[in-house]
């Protein structure tokens, strides 16, 4: 490691003394400027086979490879759509220049301008005719993949693995474009996309800890939101009848391989539709997202090796019915709490005396059910307890109208029936804060009050969303920049840090 680390430490120096030689020639690439008329990929497309006088081009990007042929040279940079190859002669760019860029290396980051041309090969090729250097890379670039394999740096030097791996670059674009395509597919749709604050005087809508903050103007305690729901909801009480927010969400909890403690959500709300529609919506959302962001309606799931057929059919099934199959049991909801804990231990479950009846059964559920659910599939009606802001099942009251989206064996979206009488909201809300009623968000009652309209409602974790739609392993894949440990001034992780990202 020393070795690599004094490699790396010479050839900052290289750098910077080739950095320091072009200051003093008046060359400073950090005061340079240029203009690109394309990126790399329209380049490439705007390509027309013998066009002759055909219009300058103008590319600017990373250096990434360099080939040297004496008085010529090939090399390729890298942009936001990809990489193209420039042709770079001593006879066309001048002697002086050329020699100049003989001097650059991997990572610096330049501008050309020339016409474009196929070689012998058939690789299109900028023809440059000049060149400007914008920017000197004063660290070399890791060789390949070979200088990047510490999943930490990865995550915690981004750009790095931005430059490097083509996959991460293409998962993380992807998450835009899948984004981009929810914000049309709703807003065509006549929803309106609003904003809520991020800091709550009550931190409500979810069962979750919150991050706690303070206001020192106004001397008090702030939340960070571990929801949007309950300002969504006031929204459709003040007439907003479709309505959904992409957020920020934060919740002071664990880091896993699909939790992160900042996450992005979409919540959306529609008046006079309920957990039917949502299925609509949601079905339609998604064979959209599948047909015009990713060209398919089949996707692979990398950790079964199944096909997920969007096409197919979309499986409902309710959560007692799951349970009582995976229990072996048709009379499970009438089985005694001991009874359940039993069979859920000899199944293969850790459980906690002290968990209440539900969360037993939740524990079935959430450990030896859902990660089986890989093709798309609605469980409906789960136990009331699980959703305080949901109307219980008419048929059923110890469940709610509610419906839970599995695909890939982790939960897509949840959706149901929003509860708008504010009477049973209140008892809900008291049996959940047990006797912390200050946790109760009082307002929101109030506005229930005021008439809130029959509501289908929904949530879609985006995160888990892109996790499913581009093929990752991790959360820690489709966000660009995830939580991780603080690192020491000195650059080193601290000792507790080591391995807590695994």
């Amino acid at each position: 490691m020393s070795e690599i680390l004094d490699i790396s430490h010479d050839q900052h120096a290289v750098r910077l003394a080739k950095l320091r030689e072009l200051q003093a020639a008046g060359r400073d690439p950090f005061r340079a400027s240029f203009a690109p008329t394309h990126f790399s990929g329209e380049a490439l497309a705007a390509y027309v086979e013998g066009a002759e006088n055909a219009a300058e081009v103008a590319l600017a990007g990373r250096l990434v490879v360099i080939r040297d042929m004496g008085k010529s040279q090939f090399v390729k940079i890298l942009d936001q759509q990809g990489q193209i190859q420039f042709y770079v002669k001593k006879d066309v760019v001048g002697e002086e220049a050329y020699a100049a860029f003989k001097r650059l290396d991997l990572g610096d980051i330049i501008g050309a301008a020339g016409t474009l041309f196929k070689t012998k090969t058939g690789e299109v090729t900028l023809r440059v005719e000049r060149y400007t250097l914008l920017s000197k890379a004063l660290h070399p670039l890791p060789e390949k993949w070979h200088g990047l394999a510490d999943t930490e740096q990865i995550y915690r030097q981004r750009y790095l693995d931005l430059i490097v791996n083509a996959d991460s670059r293409r998962r993380l674009i992807l998450r835009s474009r899948i984004v981009s395509h929810i914000r049309r597919f709703l807003e065509a749709r006549s929803f309106i996309e609003v904003e809520t604050p991020v800091l709550e005087n009550t931190a409500g809508g979810a069962a979750a800890r919150p991050f706690v903050t303070h206001h020192n103007a106004l001397d008090t305690d702030f939340y960070l939101r571990i929801a949007t729901e309950l300002r969504l909801k006031r929204l459709l009480v003040g007439g907003l009848d479709r309505v959904f927010e992409i957020g920020r969400i934060f919740r002071n909890e664990g880091v896993s391989r699909r939790h992160n403690p900042e996450f992005t959500m979409l919540e959306v709300y529609q008046a006079y539709s309920d957990r039917v529609g949502m299925m609509a919506l949601i079905r339609e959302l998604l064979t959209s997202l599948c047909t015009e962001v990713l060209g398919t309606l089949q996707i692979e799931h990398a950790a079964s090796g199944q096909q997920i057929d969007f096409a197919g059919e979309w499986r409902q099934v309710r959560y007692k019915t799951l349970i009582c199959e995976k229990a072996g049991d048709p009379d499970w909801f009438s089985r005694t709490k001991s009874e359940k804990i039993a069979r859920a231990t000899a199944l293969g479950c850790k459980i906690d005396p002290s968990w209440e009846d539900y969360e037993v059964t939740n524990e079935i559920f959430s450990k030896l059910i859902e990660p089986t659910l890989i093709q798309p599939t609605f469980v409906t009606h789960l136990p009331k307890e699980l959703c305080p802001l949901a109307k219980l099942d008419t048929e059923d009251p110890t469940t709610i109208d509610v419906f839970e989206l599995i695909v890939g064996g982790m939960e897509v979206a949840p959706a149901y029936n929003e509860q708008n009488d504010p009477f049973v909201q209140r008892v809900m809300f008291e049996a959940q804060a047990g006797g912390e009623t200050q946790n109760i968000d009082h307002d929101f009652l109030l506005a229930l009050e005021h008439g809130m309209p029959p509501a289908g409602g929904m949530g879609v974790g985006i995160d888990r969303l892109c996790i499913l739609l581009t093929g990752a392993e991790s959360i820690r894949d489709v966000i660009y920049f995830p939580a991780m440990r603080p690192q020491s001034a000195s650059g080193e992780l601290p000792e507790t840090a080591v391995g807590s990202h695994a």
